[in-house]
């Protein structure tokens, strides 16, 4: 009977699994479905926070769709997740096991994501300089606990860990009492020195950080430890993998060469291609710089433009048109209102409307917010916003990192990936009309499988 590596990737909408052969890295099984785990916090302005019992009983759902016969026989696990974001959990009592063979939730908060705006400018500004490389932001676990401590200390008292949800999953799985978390995810965080690997604990001491809530750091690539209970039929004892970032497991499954950028347009969008062996970054932030640079693994980085404005741009103009809609009496699902919209572009090649999608901001500008111009009355119909939109959404990402810079690097092919460039042709045109460079569309390209090949080839 085979053997086959399971991928999980935690999204920020969504959860995947893929059950991996690792010899032939062929893709056995796979499932992957909506978390709609997204809820309401009207005591906090701009937060954006998610269930953590829904996550964990979309993740059960999700791998309980996959073959039991495989899953038996699943050897190793890796899991990817969305970045950025903290949520907390009591130790020894973060889940339960049901007497079946899956957990579910307890004793967590909830999770506050990456998206989360309730760190202002003012509040980051009072912060201290990190010892890193890279810029505080915004929806970063450390900046997230020390608005805690400053506006919510009480939360952070009834809770003994800290980490990423694909942490927390980690944890459970494996019944760690302190969490564990690779540089990938440590360095969202802010306040972590990529180059030495540790967290900037005497700035965050001095600034009377709760420093127990610090993760342990780990190697990217390497175990966490084994299962600690039999999981949907996968055996206890199985090897699970430290998380990594689901950002870099996307680029892991399809960058072949260093020649090679990866445009990944999904919730977000992210253009990024590969540092030589050799690059040490900056050793201060750089918070008006577009670019920033990811740790990767065994010591390299990624040069990322990393754009908050993406699939959801699109997916807040299609909620938009829907309210208008039921506003006036007409009920139509989003679903079917985008794949509209998406002919609608199609039918519009070319339009002079100009749309700047930039309507959360950008972590390096955060105050250009979304704009349109050039408006007539001969651009207005839906195929020319639609077009205009797509269009802007590619000429913001090429903004912050632009096509002589690619060239300058010696990138010669643009592999495109994500959920929204995969749905949407429009979109694949307006990055094909953006780029010189070949572009092509990867198969099998997403963390899931990123984080499955992982662990095929490390473990």
């Amino acid at each position: 009977m085979s053997k086959y590596v399971l991928g999980i990737d935690i999204g920020t909408t969504s959860i995947k699994a893929v059950l991996l052969e690792p010899s032939s890295k062929a893709i056995a099984a796979s499932y992957s479905l909506p978390t709609t785990s997204d809820c309401i916090n009207n005591t906090v302005l701009q937060a954006k926070e998610q269930d953590t019992c829904q996550i964990i009983r979309s993740l059960n759902e999700c791998i309980a769709f996959l073959p039991r016969d495989k899953l038996q026989n699943v050897n190793r696990i890796g899991v990817s997740g969305q970045m950025h974001g903290v949520l907390f959990w009591k130790d020894n009592s973060g889940c339960e096991w049901s007497n079946r063979d899956f957990f579910i939730a307890k004793d967590t908060s909830q999770l506050i994501t990456w998206q989360d705006g309730r760190c202002t400018s003012s509040f980051l500004s009072s912060l201290p300089k990190p010892d890193s490389h890279l810029s505080l932001a915004t929806g970063f676990g450390c900046t997230t606990i020390f608005w805690y401590m400053k506006h919510r200390p009480e939360i952070l008292a009834d809770f003994t860990v800290a980490g990423t949800i694909q942490d927390y999953v980690v944890s459970m799985l494996c019944g760690l009492e302190k969490c564990v978390m690779t540089a990938q995810n440590a360095a969202s965080w802010g306040y972590f020195n990529t180059t030495a690997n540790q967290w900037n604990i005497d700035i965050l001491e001095d600034a009377g950080f709760p420093l127990h809530l610090l993760p342990q750091c780990v190697a990217s690539g390497c175990l966490a430890g084994q299962t600690c209970s039999e999981w949907h039929g996968i055996p206890a004892h199985t090897p699970v993998g430290a998380a990594l970032g689901d950002f870099q497991c996307s680029v892991y499954s399809c960058m072949t060469s260093r020649t090679d950028a990866v445009l990944n347009i999904s919730t977000s969008a992210q253009l990024t291609y590969a540092m030589p062996a050799d690059f040490q970054p900056p050793d201060v932030p750089q918070p008006a710089s577009s670019i920033s640079y990811f740790p990767y693994f065994d010591g390299s980085y990624l040069a990322v433009a990393a754009s908050l404005n993406g699939g959801n741009v699109l997916a807040t103009f299609v909620g938009m048109l829907g309210e208008w809609m039921k506003e006036l009496g007409v009920e139509v699902s989003d679903s079917s209102l985008y794949e509209k919209l998406i002919r609608c572009a199609l039918s519009q090649e070319n339009s002079d409307l100009r749309v700047s999608p930039t309507i959360l901001g950008e972590r390096h500008n955060p105050l250009c917010l979304g704009q349109v111009a050039n408006i007539s009355t001969s651009n207005l119909s839906l195929g020319d916003v639609t077009r205009a939109l797509c269009r802007g959404i590619l000429e913001n990402i090429t903004s912050m990192m632009s096509v002589v810079l690619l060239q300058e690097a010696g990138v010669r092919r643009i592999v495109g990936s994500g959920s929204a460039l995969s749905r949407n042709e429009a979109l694949r045109q307006e990055v094909e009309r953006a780029f010189p460079q070949l572009v092509e569309y990867g198969q099998n390209v997403d963390s899931a499988v990123g984080v499955a090949r992982v662990f095929c080839d490390r473990l």
